[in-house]
Parts: C-alpha cells; structure tokens; sequence
C-alpha cells in the first residue's frame, strides 16, 4: 500500500481584518471631522485687529457684494423684501442680531442704508463682519 505525501495548503492571507480596521478609521475621521458652512456668496470681508466672535443661530446675516447686491439667507433679496424681513424678525424678537457681511469694495453709504432699514424696523443690534488680521497694514 503506497501512502502520498500529504499535500500542504497554499497559504491564504485573510484580509478581513485589514478592512475592519480600515473601515473604522474611515469612520473615525468622518465623526472627528469639522464641517465649516460656508455661505455661497462671495465677499472679501475688509480686515480688523480686533478677534471678537460673534454668532448665533438667530442671527440675520445680510451679505452686501461689490456689485451692490444684496443677499439674506443666502438668496438675493430686493429692498422691499429685506424691509420685510427686518421687520417679520423684530415683530418675532426685537433682540435678533443684525450681521452686515459687507465686501471690502463696498461703499459705506450702502453699508449704512442696510443698517438704517435694519434700525428703521427695530432692529437695534447690529454688526459688521471682518476678517481677522492686522488692518493697520493695509493702511496708506
């Protein structure tokens, strides 16, 4: 009686747990990962010393383009209609904070009519957005 060798196995690699171990860092840099939300309306915010930060859910943020647009919860908005929003939130909260992101190139005079209308209907908070950096090197 004749016995064969036994035949040895190829080897297997198993790269089950190679994925899992992927698959939970991927997972762990989506759960750690920051989401900033940016508006869709390009501004270039002028610059300010100052590095005061203000925010809240509440808040009215009114973007003013260089070409003189205006745009309110990211939608370009007539006169009439930011006149009706400004008073729709002060009639709900007279506290709602106004924030005026302005482009560098805008004239103040149109900067100055957004707050007006804002003040016009009650709305007494009211901010300007810059950027953080030293404005004092942009001087002439």
């Amino acid at each position: 009686m004749r016995f064969g060798v036994p035949r040895r196995a190829d080897p297997v690699i198993d790269v089950t747990p190679m994925i899992d171990v992927v698959f939970q860092l991927l997972l762990f840099f989506m759960v750690t990962t920051t989401f900033i939300s940016s508006p869709g309306i390009e501004v270039d915010l002028p610059k300010s010393s100052s590095d005061v930060v203000l925010g809240d859910d509440d808040d009215i943020d009114i973007w003013v383009t260089v070409e003189g647009a205006v745009y309110a919860d990211d939608a370009p908005v007539s006169t009439e209609e930011l006149v009706a929003l400004f008073r729709r939130k002060a009639k709900a909260d007279p506290n709602t904070m106004v924030v005026i992101k302005a482009d560098e190139g805008v004239s103040h005079g149109r900067v100055v009519g957004v707050m007006d209308m804002a003040r016009a209907e009650g709305l007494s908070r009211l901010a300007i957005a810059t950027e953080a950096g030293d404005a004092r090197k942009d001087e002439p």
